[in-house]
């Protein structure tokens, strides 16, 4: 038996380039794992793949990335060789926090060790590719540049210690529609991944901070303005910086001590805000 922790993700910096002849969309990204982990369990078992999930609403069948992912490495295994998969969900579903490909990432990681079949973390990188855009620098965690369709990655200088407060409102954004409906002339911002590069290599959290840009705003938060509003609660509560992950619909604070996380917190919960987790950020590769 293996138990592994599948962290989640928040974007630090978020551009979308151009529509790429695939169909997917070239990216650049300034990806950040935190410590908010969903736990996954891999036990032994003769022949087959199966699955569970302490949850409801999410399929525990070969629909699932964490299955799918099980299922794509059981060729390289001897045939007799299957695993059970329990996943014990914390990181919310639908929320722009890579909690899917988080567990994907694991079952590769985990299985690569349980099935001993030796492969590098660049085999296992092309094979997470494979599976979903996140899946690869879920791998790895820490702090990573991914562009490509977020597959090609390069490890930055780790972003100094902090907390992270996540907020997730009470609704479910395809990232699908959100990538669909992007339109380049309705950003107002785009990133400087140059700029938040030499921040992280300063180990400047202020200068991170002035930094934080995702282009998907511009299409999220006209749908769904409770996302503004999530924001602009943070900054007034005390937060260094404010912004919405992926595609959405979670919003993440920075915040230098878990003090001041946990007062920002409060003042979310106080105004209903239905999903609030705070997580401190990881700092090298895990």
């Amino acid at each position: 038996m293996l138990i592994l922790n599948a962290y989640a993700k928040i974007n630090l910096a978020l551009d979308v380039l151009y529509k790429r002849p695939d169909g997917y969309h070239e990216v650049a990204m300034v990806m950040q794992a935190v410590r908010l982990a969903d736990t996954v369990t891999l036990t032994s078992q003769p022949n087959d793949i199966a699955l569970s999930i302490n949850i409801s609403g999410l399929p525990a069948d070969a629909s699932n990335l964490a299955y799918r992912a099980a299922a794509l490495l059981k060729p390289y295994a001897s045939p007799q060789q299957g695993v059970h998969i329990r996943l014990d969900k914390q990181i919310p579903l639908a929320a722009g926090l890579a909690g899917g490909s988080a567990d994907a990432a694991s079952v590769l990681k985990g299985l690569n060790s349980l099935w001993e079949l030796n492969l590098s973390l660049d085999e296992l990188s092309k094979l997470a590719a494979q599976l979903g855009s996140d899946v690869p620098f879920c791998l790895y965690n820490s702090t990573m540049l991914a562009t490509g369709r977020g597959e090609l990655l390069e490890p930055l200088p780790p972003l100094k210690s902090c907390y992270v407060v996540l907020a997730k409102p009470a609704i479910e954004v395809p990232t699908s529609w959100v990538y669909q409906q992007f339109k380049a002339d309705k950003v107002s911002r785009r990133p400087d991944i140059a700029a938040m590069r030499s921040c992280l290599a300063a180990g400047s959290l202020t200068g991170v901070a002035r930094n934080l840009v995702n282009v998907l705003e511009s299409v999220t938060i006209p749908a769904y303005p409770v996302i503004a509003k999530i924001k602009e609660s943070m900054l007034r509560y005390g937060a260094m910086a404010a912004l919405m992950s992926g595609s959405g619909p979670t919003v993440f604070g920075l915040a230098d001590c878990q003090e001041q996380a946990e007062a920002i917190a409060c003042q979310l919960r106080a105004e209903g805000v239905p999903e609030i987790f705070i997580a401190e950020t990881v700092s090298k590769v895990e």
